[in-house]
């Protein structure tokens, strides 16, 4: 299993960005995908999550309405489009997968970071 996070980055509080989390070597279409992040002296949380064929997400509370959570199947891919970024979105975003009704442990990526400052 291997998850490759890009799109992190310096935005300005208010501004948008991008995050996609590339995935490979298992069907990436029997997977949950979990997007968590972890800010500067802050436990790991979970931000968002969709089920395997993409038909139900899920939020933590503070990001609900700013941040949407998708997958492309065909591409192995699954992204968070995160607007209205605030100063306390600043983290090390990490994906994750799990198998869909699986109750061990998932995978992790590497994680990238994003950093909300003017």
């Amino acid at each position: 299993v291997q998850l490759v996070e890009s799109g992190g980055g310096l935005v300005q509080p208010g501004g948008s960005l991008r995050l996609s989390c590339a995935a490979s070597g298992f069907i990436f279409s029997a997977y949950v995908m979990k997007w968590y992040r972890q800010g500067p002296g802050k436990e790991r949380e979970l931000v968002a999550s969709i089920t395997s064929n993409g038909r139900s997400t899920d939020y933590t509370h503070s990001v609900k309405g700013r941040f949407t959570i998708s997958r492309d199947n065909a591409k192995n891919t699954t992204y968070l489009q995160m607007n209205s970024l605030k100063p306390e979105d600043t983290a090390v975003y990490y994906c994750y997968a799990i198998l869909e009704g699986w109750k061990g442990r998932g995978s992790w990526g590497q994680g990238t970071q994003v950093t909300v400052s003017s």
